[in-house]
């Protein structure tokens, strides 16, 4: 049987990072969540389906940067990189963060199928995207219900789930839809395609009607 892995990885030890295994039956079979990257490599070298299983990972921002208010809101939204009159002073306009890229690029030579996914891209393209402000309750809360209802996963529970851990869901929900030829690589990222979903077929969402 095959197995499918989505990793929701913050930009640091500081923030939560996510990880969720989903079965050919959707039924998901470990939801889990770690800080340091050092967790996150002993749980796959000891994960016992690795070579069995499908995994995509998101891209972390990176938050490192100067100061100012109005550089951590423009970072992820604004290709200023390019902006002569904008000085890119310790790498501060890097959209994405390389952590574990290394580790991952290492399971991807072994033969390991690994993808990498714009998280917020990925929430759009598989109708899982909210009117809220990113990662606030209502987000998260908003997230869950459509995972439950729209996506028929049951066994979540009523109470609110981390949202990494369902950010981790997405993701292997991906891998899924990758395995069965429904994606499209959109970049490149350390190593790695970064995919995204083809095309979200309405067999794939649970009739609650």
């Amino acid at each position: 049987m095959d197995y499918f892995v989505g990793l929701s990885l913050s930009s640091g030890s500081s923030l939560d990072s996510g990880i969720a295994i989903m079965d050919e039956n959707n039924k998901l079979i470990l939801v889990d969540k770690y800080y340091k990257m050092n967790d996150i490599i002993f749980f796959f070298e000891n994960y016992s389906s690795l070579n069995n299983s499908h995994i995509c990972i998101s891209l972390p921002w990176d938050r490192t940067m100067l100061d100012g208010k109005w550089r951590i809101l423009s970072k992820p939204y604004q290709l200023v990189s390019s902006n002569s009159n904008i000085l890119n002073r310790d790498n501060w306009t890097q959209r994405y963060a390389s952590r574990g890229s290394e580790f991952f690029k290492e399971l991807s030579d072994k033969g390991i199928d690994i993808h990498r996914f714009e998280l917020y891209l990925t929430r759009q393209s598989l109708r899982l995207n909210s009117c809220y402000k990113e990662r606030s309750p209502a987000d998260c809360k908003f997230l869950q219900q459509a995972l439950k209802f729209e996506w028929g996963f049951d066994e979540l529970p009523a109470n609110m789930m981390p949202m990494s851990q369902l950010e981790a869901i997405v993701g292997a929900i991906l891998a899924k839809e990758a395995v069965n030829n429904n994606f499209k690589q959109i970049s490149e990222f350390r190593g790695l395609d970064v995919i995204d979903i083809y095309k979200t077929s309405s067999a794939n969402l649970v009739t609650t009607r």
